[in-house]
């Protein structure tokens, strides 16, 4: 093998070895690991199966601090497929003018509602608005509307508010008391009551003194006056 043979063979290792040099310290450089949530969150719209548990804050808690203003901010999310002036016409969804109150999927001049929307029946009060605006796939399994839900609580309130002035007008629900509060004592040891019940009843603080049942592996008597029985028996 000539000398321009081993030149070539030799500049051929010397780039296979700096490649795979190059990959390596490439490789260290820019590892990526898997993200612990993958995606990525967009504003006003709700996780599938987190729809539940933003609906658990009453809405008739949230009402009375509503602002309808920011409900109309909020409302041109639904513009694009919603009139809301009286006597609007239908467009990708029905016209919403009055809904709050009326029966669900029903007149709207005609507008085709799904079957499984229809299937809900009652009539749009505030709670099952709440409940659709928080998801509309869960509140009707199968509905054409395709807005996965409002996230935000208060955001569902203003835009519920900004609903009822345009045409329904319905006296808000009260707000719900608040909860009760836990039962005084409640968290106090068992032997602790038994003694305060003890005293109430006039009953002497000497003899309820060592009421609790002892600890496991304490000794059942007390040592000092082990001692001074066994002094008197001598």
């Amino acid at each position: 093998m000539d000398n321009r043979t081993n030149t070539i063979a030799g500049w051929v290792l010397a780039g296979c070895g700096a490649a795979l040099g190059l990959s390596i310290v490439g490789g260290m450089l820019f590892h990526g690991e898997r993200p612990e949530k993958m995606g990525y969150a967009i504003e006003g719209v709700v996780e599938e199966g987190a729809g539940g548990a933003a609906a658990d804050v009453p809405i008739a808690s949230l009402l009375p601090t509503a602002d309808a203003a920011k409900g109309a901010e909020v409302f041109k999310k639904c513009a694009a497929c919603h009139t809301i002036n009286q006597g609007g016409a239908n467009g990708v969804g029905p016209n919403l003018y009055g809904t709050l109150g009326e029966a669900i999927a029903k007149g709207k001049n005609g507008f085709a509602f799904s079957a499984a929307l229809a299937g809900v029946g009652g009539t749009w009060d505030f709670d099952k608005m709440n409940a659709w605006l928080t998801s509309p796939r869960k509140f009707a399994n199968g509905t054409k509307m395709t807005f996965a839900g409002l996230g935000n609580a208060q955001d569902r309130a203003n835009v519920i508010l900004y609903l009822n002035q345009q045409g329904s007008n319905l006296p808000l629900p009260a707000a719900p008391a608040a909860g009760a509060a836990p039962a005084a004592g409640a968290d106090q040891p068992a032997t602790a009551n038994a003694a305060e019940a003890a005293v109430e009843n006039g009953a002497d603080t000497a003899d309820i003194a060592n009421t609790g049942t002892p600890a496991s592996g304490a000794p059942s008597v007390d040592p000092e006056a082990a001692r001074k029985g066994a002094r008197s028996e001598k």
